[in-house]
């Protein structure tokens, strides 16, 4: 039996899809964007769509901007000679909460996972190799503490040390399977503190 009509049960699905968002969430956003005023739902509609149509990929990083090079590449302060290297964006901004990481990021878009057919040809590791090509000192490898992770992390290693490149590890302190995005700040902090050269 359905406990809604039609449009309220189809608002419902829709934000049930998301990420995160569980059945009795998506209620209760459904009901209050329901209540929200006109005007407010057409903004923030429109926002959406703005934002599917003008973010991409920054030419230098991979992580998502709405300019060519995102604010952290075009960041004349920033360290360019260290990168280092997360799953997506969203561990990107987990590490910029904690204010402790002064060099750029390199987003990969994924790990090597062959059970699901990922392989190092369907993430950003050839732009990577090509970013290290140039100028860079250390690279700094914060993939996830998964056996995807992992494997990603290895796997580049051994692409990056033969061009002479310091290529270190995030310590322990991320738990192992832990998705960075949900890790605090200040136990980034001391796997940032603590990595190991590979």
């Amino acid at each position: 039996m359905e406990l809604y009509s039609g449009y309220i049960n189809k608002l419902v699905d829709e934000l049930a899809a998301l990420p995160g968002i569980g059945n009795k969430s998506a209620q209760r956003l459904a009901f209050h964007l329901i209540g929200m005023p006109e005007d407010k739902v057409n903004r923030l509609a429109n926002v959406m769509m703005e934002a599917k149509a003008n973010v991409r990929y920054c030419s230098k990083c991979y992580t998502l901007t709405d300019n060519d090079i995102c604010p952290i590449c075009s960041n004349p302060n920033r360290n360019h000679k260290l990168i280092m290297v997360v799953e997506n964006s969203r561990d990107l901004a987990a590490y910029e909460k904690t204010g402790k990481f002064e060099g750029v990021y390199h987003v990969l878009h994924g790990a090597i996972s062959p059970m699901i057919g990922i392989g190092p040809g369907d993430i950003k590791i050839k732009e990577l190799v090509e970013r290290c090509a140039q100028d860079v000192d250390e690279v700094i490898l914060a993939t996830n503490s998964s056996l995807e992770g992992e494997t990603t992390a290895m796997y580049i290693s051994k692409l990056l040390k033969p061009m002479g490149i310091k290529v270190t590890r995030i310590a322990s302190g991320v738990p192992v399977g832990g998705d960075l995005e949900y890790i605090d700040e200040v136990t980034l902090s001391r796997a940032l503190d603590g990595r190991i050269e590979l």
